[in-house]
């Protein structure tokens, strides 16, 4: 997707690998629905303070780490922090992947969950695909990768981003569309700016809510379905 393209889906696969994750978010959007008011999903405001001369002018929501295996990650910060469910999609295939404007899509697998306020997401590559985590990292280096904003104009905001010299490093569809920004030469990682459409906020107040309900132990890593 260029920048000034629309991020109004088009003709997306219908191969069911390629939706699982999309109709993963239907499930838990249906799910999530049944158990809150219209109000729980309210979307993401702008930072009341004045960010006029700030790039950056949207609440961080998701702090995101590259490590070499997303189920250790779970149970290392279950361990120190109390974090967790984590709901795991393994082996990814993402709808309109594009990587520095080419078709070209690593094999990957994600973990995301809630630690207090903190959303967070572990991303683990399974090969030696170019992508914005080998951008980063060699094999066998690992750390943290991006942080999240919820957009409501990411079109606009991508120009935002371009104009002040950040690369549009990938785009992708994920229940709305998702722009990671290569802004590593002046914050040392990416930043991802991702869609607010009503099916993501639904979905990470649904998380939320798990992490509030927890116990703590019980079933910490849950595979998406």
């Amino acid at each position: 997707m260029r920048s000034g393209d629309s991020v109004a889906p088009s003709g997306m696969s219908g191969e069911a690998s390629s939706t699982k994750l999309h109709d993963w978010f239907r499930v838990l959007q249906r799910r999530a629905a049944d158990a809150m008011s219209p109000c729980d999903a309210r979307p993401v405001r702008p930072l009341r303070r004045d960010c006029s001369m700030s790039l950056i002018r949207h609440p961080i929501w998701q702090y995101a780490w590259f490590v070499p295996d997303i189920d250790e990650a779970c149970h290392k910060w279950n361990k120190m922090t109390g974090a967790g469910p984590f709901h795991v999609v393994r082996h990814h295939i993402a709808e309109d992947f594009r990587y520095r404007g080419q078709a070209i899509e690593a094999d990957v697998s994600y973990a995301f969950g809630q630690a207090g306020p903190a959303h967070v997401q572990f991303i683990a590559q399974h090969d030696d695909t170019p992508s914005i985590y080998r951008d980063m990292y060699r094999k066998g280096e690992y750390g943290f990768h991006h942080i999240g904003l919820l957009i409501s104009d990411l079109d606009a905001e991508i120009k935002r981003f371009e104009a002040a010299g950040y690369e549009n490093a990938c785009t992708l569809w994920g229940g709305d569309y998702v722009a990671y920004m290569d802004c590593r030469k002046d914050m040392g990682c990416f930043v991802e700016l991702h869609g607010d459409a009503p099916i993501i906020r639904t979905l990470f107040e649904k998380w939320r809510q798990d992490h509030l309900n927890w116990d703590g132990k019980t079933d910490l890593i849950r595979e998406a379905r």
